[in-house]
């Protein structure tokens, strides 16, 4: 990979090579992660040549609309290898899980229950919330093991009455990967569904949902070089047939008439109500091209040596940083310096040009695992570089003077 080629890629982070005098550098990847030129410039197309409605006209533009959104959704296919009727565009990972959520319902009732873990996204925790407050089932937990979910803590929880099992692949605060295919074997031996957040794995590394067997997975197009306002949900086709559309109307029906009759579209377009985000779909087709020309092997491994990089320099140059996932594989480091609350550490770094992330991270149950409810998030992605690394911890040092850095 040519890195200093690569970051040419990125117009923010050539137009904004200093922030607040110091060098730009851009660490809160999990939160979303910045757009390269041909992305932006693949949605200025649509708007600027061709924006028109799809699936509604007879005419060559909204044709090629069509077109555009078929070859977004191949792509998407061939990227985590689904079929073209698995794949259903929504607004981004929460609408997905909030989707999978609702349409699961139905195969619940009162006593079933629900397991999730205490590092899930907020996403992936108050939809479940919700169904069981309507049906009367219960949400428990699985026990985290410095973090990770193990198959031997799984089976402390899980019985007869667990009907739905909802974990994240990469979680989003410790950036821990879950082995999703040995998980998924044990959960369907309980006869269980098996949801999938993929939002932190899917833009990081090869994900196979033949391979992993995993009866649903979400992730969000803003998250791996795409626009805002896009995501996928995949499910397997099968349950896709049993299960309802969160939203109804216009393109997703066969027909309705004055009795209330009506009928719906087959996958994937029964789940696609409405005018759809085109210029997003374009965005994340192209996002897609662009992290394959790169190649999702080569993501993955410079990703983990830049993590261990930095994880390395803190503990060796910083002893008073707290590195609460030191040997997780994911490129985020969540992390507090002693004695300075989180968001002050985020604003000395942002003093400096340093951005990431501080607060709860949409993890709120989490402090019950890591003893903090508030704590700073590098999160790296494949432009960033060691010399940003380098910067970065220098910054930190400079925790051990705060009051002297801004009041001085």
């Amino acid at each position: 990979m040519d890195i200093n080629k690569i970051r040419k890629d990125f117009p923010m982070l050539n137009n904004n090579k200093t922030m607040q005098g110091h060098p730009f550098s851009y660490f809160d990847n999990a939160a979303t992660t910045l757009k390269p030129k041909c992305v932006i410039d693949k949605i200025c197309e649509y708007y600027e040549f061709y924006s028109v409605n799809s699936h509604r006209g007879d005419y060559d533009l909204a044709q090629r609309v069509d077109d555009e959104i078929l070859k977004a959704r191949d792509n998407v296919c061939k990227l985590i290898n689904a079929d073209e009727k698995e794949v259903i565009f929504t607004s981004g990972a929460t609408m997905g899980l909030n989707q999978i959520a609702q349409g699961l319902k139905r195969f619940l009732s009162k006593d079933d229950e629900i397991l999730i873990t205490d590092a899930e996204h907020a996403s992936n925790v108050l939809p479940w919330f919700r169904i069981a407050s309507e049906i009367g089932c219960k949400v428990n937990y699985i026990p985290l093991e410095n973090g990770r979910i193990t198959i031997r803590n799984i089976e402390k929880v899980i019985s007869s009455k667990t009907k739905i099992v909802s974990i994240a692949h990469v979680t989003n605060v410790l950036g821990y990967v879950n082995d999703i295919k040995e998980i998924a074997k044990f959960v369907h031996g309980y006869n269980a569904y098996f949801v999938c957040d993929g939002a932190q794995s899917v833009p990081h590394f090869k994900v196979d949902v033949k391979d992993l067997d995993v009866d649903f997975l979400v992730f969000s197009g803003h998250k791996m070089c795409g626009p805002t306002g896009i995501g996928v949900m995949y499910g397997k086709y099968e349950l896709l047939k049993e299960i309802d559309s969160l939203l109804l109307g216009g393109g997703m029906n066969t027909e309705f008439d004055l009795c209330g009759n009506f009928g719906y579209l087959k996958t994937p377009f029964k789940f696609e109500a409405g005018t759809q985000n085109i210029a997003g779909i374009i965005g994340l087709g192209k996002a897609i091209e662009y992290l394959n020309e790169i190649g999702m092997d080569n993501i993955e491994k410079y990703e983990r040596e830049l993590k261990e990089y930095a994880v390395t320099k803190l503990l060796n140059e910083v002893p008073e940083v707290i590195i609460y996932n030191k040997d997780s594989e994911a490129g985020i480091i969540d992390f507090n310096y002693e004695g300075v609350h989180a968001q002050d550490m985020g604003t000395l770094l942002g003093s400096y040009g340093i951005c990431v992330r501080t607060g709860e991270h949409c993890a709120k149950l989490l402090h019950n695992e890591i003893g903090t409810n508030s704590t700073v998030r590098a999160s790296l992605y494949f432009y960033n570089t060691k010399e940003e690394i380098d910067r970065f911890v220098e910054v930190c040092k400079k925790g051990r003077d705060f009051l002297d850095v801004f009041f001085a």
